[in-house]
């Protein structure tokens, strides 16, 4: 017996209802568009393969009418949450919807949020956060401020067992902003992006401090000073652009569905026309990860933050390879805090996917001074000790120039885990540079020469011939090899393939190693 037709009607009726009010927002979606900024559903078109978006609670709203006030119900409660491909491969997603409730955190809401999370964990596979939101829905109380504590409770839970990513193309406000930091990975929109604990009202009202949105907490605060945010693009399309790329490197058990990267043809020869002997002469390391890696491969991660040292995914032979570099154009390469903590968060990410680590090092050491002691550099320089120690994923480290010093060590040092230590044949090893070494090993005897600074000059020479070059190393089992720089890709590929069975890991039967946030 056919179904009354009224029942489709019925449904049709009702779909198309809410569909208007969500995607439209009460007439927002022009409003959106003068604002640079995309539709919830039009980010999400973008995202997603065509056609593989699945919505769970879609009709899902709010039904509480706490503290005497009649709530509003609207249906999705201000979220979109389901599951989509990307590049063929399953993807969880959760899209604040900032026209409809003001995309506020109800209790609602983050049950949404939370059983996105679950559904996301159970089945292993990524979350994608699409963050805006003007915060905590004030008329719901203690409840909305709850459903944030079960999002970071499951954020928690689900580091290091799959990635999560935010993508923040509008306003991550009070607890909201906490989720982004709770990620692996942020992204953000360079002009419309915005995240603080408190907005530039409540701060004049507090401390009498004026100051815009944009200041507070705009990308150049995140990408630039406080490093919250890993990756800043000009507009929406161009993050969800460059996410879907993304996605090639950070789920490498996956890159069976991706189309490979072409491999470089063999550039090594070029890295002596690159990096000079010369130790005081900068070069930038950019070209010469350029040269190691597959043509166009690399992918940076934080380039505005911490710029003394360079991280980022790149391909080496089609393989998926996290890369850590000292940048010799800013600080000379030295270690300090930010950078320290940059890098340490960023190996823990490898350790927990089993990406392999090359650490590329040309380093005078960790960058002295007050500032830096009060900035933690002794607790976060730690953190980089830590996860270099922790990871048990392959990790080969090429020592290009100098490596002195607590630097030498943090930097992947054989005797913190590296499995192949190779150096070229102008690298220095050594606790100081010659020229530091010579002042306090000499000091007396310089002081009581004819010439000080001829008996000065020749003693560093000879510190450098005998304690400083790679083959005094190499004789101490700290170097397995010294290799020219027109050899080094090849030895670098050879050297992770011998290394291709440490990759059997236990994360990928179903447990995982550790979570990714440094302390």
């Amino acid at each position: 017996m056919a179904w009354d037709k009224k029942y489709k009607a019925e449904l049709k009726n009702w779909r198309a209802g809410i569909y208007q009010e969500d995607e439209v927002g009460t007439g927002r979606k022009e409003h959106q568009h003068a604002a640079g900024k995309l539709t919830a559903r039009e980010r999400l078109a973008l995202l997603l393969d065509k056609d593989s978006f699945h919505e769970v609670d879609q009709y899902a709203q709010s039904q509480s009418t706490d503290f005497g006030m009649q709530l509003k119900r609207r249906p999705g409660d201000g979220v979109i949450t389901g599951w989509g491909l990307i590049h063929g491969q399953v993807v969880y997603v959760a899209l604040q919807d900032i026209t409809v409730l003001g995309g506020s955190l109800g209790k609602v809401h983050g049950e949404k949020i939370c059983r996105i999370q679950d559904m996301a964990y159970e089945n292993r596979c990524p979350i994608i956060f699409i963050m805006d939101s003007g915060g905590a829905r004030v008329e719901e109380g203690v409840a909305a401020l709850s459903g944030y504590s079960h999002i970071f409770f499951r954020n928690t839970k689900c580091s290091g067992r799959i990635p999560q990513i935010a993508l923040l193309l509008g306003y991550s406000v009070g607890g909201s902003s906490y989720l982004p930091a709770m990620c692996d990975f942020t992204f953000m929109t360079k002009h419309t992006g915005r995240m603080f604990i408190t907005g530039p009202g409540v701060v004049k009202e507090v401390i009498g401090e004026e100051i815009s949105a944009e200041e507070l907490g705009g990308s150049q605060i995140h990408s630039e000073v406080s490093g919250a945010a890993d990756f800043v693009y000009e507009d929406d399309e161009e993050v969800i652009r460059e996410t879907r790329r993304f996605f090639t490197y950070i789920w490498p058990e996956k890159k069976e569905h991706f189309d490979s990267q072409k491999m470089s043809e063999d550039r090594s020869a070029q890295l002596e026309e690159i990096v000079p002997d010369d130790q005081r002469r900068v070069y930038d390391i950019h070209q010469v990860i350029e040269i190691i890696a597959d043509s166009n491969s690399f992918f940076e991660v934080k380039a505005r933050y911490a710029k003394n040292l360079v991280i980022g995914f790149g391909k080496i032979n089609g393989d998926v390879t996290g890369f850590v570099a000292s940048q010799p154009m800013e600080l000379s390469g030295s270690l300090d805090a930010k950078a320290s903590e940059k890098a340490a968060r960023f190996i823990r990410f490898c350790d927990c996917f089993n990406i392999p680590i090359l650490t590329l090092v040309d380093t005078p050491g960790f960058f002295p001074g007050k500032k830096q002691e009060e900035d933690g550099i002794i607790r976060r320089g730690a953190k980089l000790l830590y996860a270099y120690s922790e990871a048990t994923v392959p990790k080969v480290t090429l020592v290009l120039r100098k490596a002195y010093g607590g630097a030498y060590i943090a930097m992947n040092s054989k005797s913190m885990g590296a499995d192949l230590v190779y150096a070229w044949p102008v690298a220095q090893l050594a606790v100081l540079g010659a020229k530091g070494a010579v002042n306090v090993v000499f000091r007396k005897e310089i002081a009581r020469a004819e010439d000080p600074e001829e008996d000065r000059r020749q003693k560093i020479l000879e510190y450098q011939e005998k304690f400083m070059n790679p083959y005094f190393a190499a004789k101490q089992g700290y170097i397995d090899e010294i290799i020219l720089p027109e050899e080094t890709r090849q030895t670098l590929i050879n050297a992770f393939a011998g290394l291709r069975n440490k990759m059997q890991c236990t994360v990928f039967n179903g447990e995982k190693k550790h979570g990714n946030i440094s302390l």
